[in-house]
């Protein structure tokens, strides 16, 4: 089965490291793909944004399945172009349709659908042009803090917390009036704040079925100990502890069952991955946003723990025979821990050599089998002259998993203090809080 898989992150990494353990013989291709898939299958180089390029590629290579990893391809509608072509319709690809996707491309259209089937989530109200003044008029009475999410997809930086009504107004203003995220903020949602803690949950559907992925909680800040700048997530644990058997049935019952049934009944074709950004508070799940694929990093640590073939998994999916299939999760916990460059979330540098000493040294580490280990998945890495280099923000996601949280924390750090490129800084703290 030849697959090509659309990315070139930690996830698209992840995705094919999965797919290459399927019981069926693969062939993959990644476009753009990494220095790590390269290892995998053949890094290609495809204009995303031209599914004409896309489609004659697949023709070209007899491309039997797609696998989606970012957004931005399934909110612009790679899908339904797959879908209407006689000569694609038969390629399985990941995804929902475009107006599917709109769950994580419209902040209001995912609302709204929250509200329609009943799916806790934070109070809001939506505010554009046209309305501008009577937005100005609600922040100046809302409590704190105030939560403003720009509409369209704004690259993970349109959510802002403000802590005051002057700091409200003022970006509220530049996000409507000076297009702070461009397009994405001609529409503003503001929302309740809800205090609690987050986690992610992760489904693959049919559109009538699903099968249950892992969960896992990502760690935003930059800093150890949840402090500084966000960035686009510093490491992920799975299992998550407190999502406890009776809080994750709440969560299939009130919010993973409805929005399935929901997207049903209203007839929005989707057979893809839904990624269920959550928060528990005082013992109960709500909403935070839905994804239409799944998520970064948390995809380094759910795949590790999810035993089922992939790829049969998708196919089940394109045929809509997810009933089919018993979900099989490893009751070990999986860690991963990410290398960032010197700078980022902000400035900075690309292309420095990376240093793998523990390829060299005798450690007595296991590398990944159903049970346990560590594998390094690459993000931000390319090959340049015979080696691999630096060449984004986030480069590598150092992933192991062990019977418990504090031994896979453990390996990822064994193995990651043995890697070296300049200016390289990572947090040392993931899943702490789970650790006795």
């Amino acid at each position: 089965m030849k697959i090509l898989i659309i990315g070139g992150g930690g996830r698209e990494h992840a995705i094919a490291w999965k797919l290459k353990q399927s019981a069926e013989q693969v062939q993959l291709f990644i476009a753009p793909g990494n220095a790590g898939t390269s290892q995998l299958g053949t890094n290609v180089d495809l204009d995303l944004n031209d599914f004409t390029t896309v489609k004659a590629f697949c023709l070209q290579e007899s491309i039997d399945m797609v696998v989606v990893g970012p957004e931005d391809a399934l909110v612009r509608g790679i899908y339904d172009y797959f879908k209407k072509d006689s000569e694609l319709q038969h390629i399985v690809i990941t995804g929902p349709s475009a107006e599917g996707a709109q769950l994580e491309g419209s902040k209001s259209f995912a609302k709204a659908f929250m509200q329609r089937h009943n799916i806790p989530t934070a109070a809001y109200r939506e505010f554009d042009a046209t309305n501008f003044d009577e937005g100005v008029a609600y922040l100046q009475q809302h409590s704190l803090p105030i939560v403003l999410k720009a509409d369209g997809l704004a690259a993970g930086k349109g959510v802002l917390i403000c802590a005051s009504h002057e700091e409200a107004i003022s970006e509220f203003s530049q996000m409507i009036r000076e297009a702070k995220f461009g397009a994405s903020s001609k529409k503003v949602v503001v929302e309740q704040f809800l205090d609690g803690i987050e986690l992610s949950v992760f489904i693959c559907t049919d559109g009538e079925h699903y099968v249950l992925l892992p969960e896992a909680k990502d760690y935003k800040k930059i800093g150890v100990g949840d402090t500084g700048l966000n960035t686009g997530g510093m490491g992920a644990v799975s299992p998550v502890p407190f999502a406890t058997p009776h809080f994750m049935q709440k969560i299939i019952t009130r919010i993973v069952n409805p929005t399935v049934k929901g997207l049903k009944e209203e007839g929005i074709d989707y057979k893809g991955f839904i990624f269920f950004g959550l928060i528990k508070v005082n013992d109960e799940p709500y909403v935070i946003e839905y994804n239409c694929r799944l998520g970064d990093p948390e995809t380094e640590v759910i795949l590790l723990r999810f035993k089922n073939d992939l790829v049969e998994v998708l196919k089940a999916m394109h045929e809509g025979t997810l009933d089919k299939i018993e979900s099989e999760i490893s009751p070990n916990a999986a860690v991963t821990v990410m290398a960032v460059s010197g700078g980022y979330p902000g400035s900075y540098k690309k292309g420095f050599p990376i240093a793998f000493n523990y390829l060299n040294n005798p450690m007595e580490i296991k590398h990944m089998d159903r049970d346990g280990g560590v594998v390094v998945f690459h993000a931000g890495t390319k090959q340049a002259d015979g080696s691999v280099v630096t060449s984004g923000g986030r480069v590598l996601s150092v992933s192991s998993m062990a019977p418990g949280i504090a031994e896979s924390l453990e390996l990822s750090m064994e193995v990651i203090e043995q890697i070296h490129f300049e200016g390289m800084y990572y947090r040392d703290d993931i899943g702490n809080e789970f650790v006795d």
